[in-house]
């Protein structure tokens, strides 16, 4: 599921949204031009989604904060600063999204019998998260 669906289904309407049931067995292409099949349902609370596009929001706007500052020619122990604390956020909402998956896409993975498939994506994912 992409960004721009998750936001898209943040609109609907609550009964909709608690109800959402997304099953996909697509492909998504990453930024290495690599195809990776999605095999699991995803199911994700609204709570979750909103959660997760909120704290991106919010790293949104620092980032544009921090664009200000260089035009600004602010001070670069600062500019810096608050580069590390974008970083900290990102990483705080890659927590999230991991978390969120070993709870619920991992054990669904194993619950249907595909658990392998899953681990072999998330090591796929991890080569390329982590530096």
């Amino acid at each position: 599921m992409t960004a721009s669906n998750r936001l898209a289904e943040t609109s609907l309407p609550s009964s909709q949204q608690a109800e959402h049931t997304h099953h996909h067995n697509h492909e998504h292409t990453n930024h290495n031009s690599e195809t990776v099949n999605s095999v699991h349902p995803h199911v994700h609370s609204e709570e979750s989604l909103r959660r997760i596009v909120n704290r991106l929001s919010r790293i949104e706007g620092h980032i544009r904060g921090i664009k200000t500052m260089v035009q600004q020619n602010s001070p670069c122990p600062d500019v810096l600063l608050q580069i590390a604390a974008v970083r900290g956020a990102l990483d705080k909402v890659a927590r999230i999204v991991l978390d969120e998956h070993l709870t619920e896409c991992i054990a669904r993975a194993s619950e249907n019998g595909n658990i392998d498939v899953e681990i072999e994506q998330l090591k796929a994912a991890l080569d390329r998260f982590l530096p």
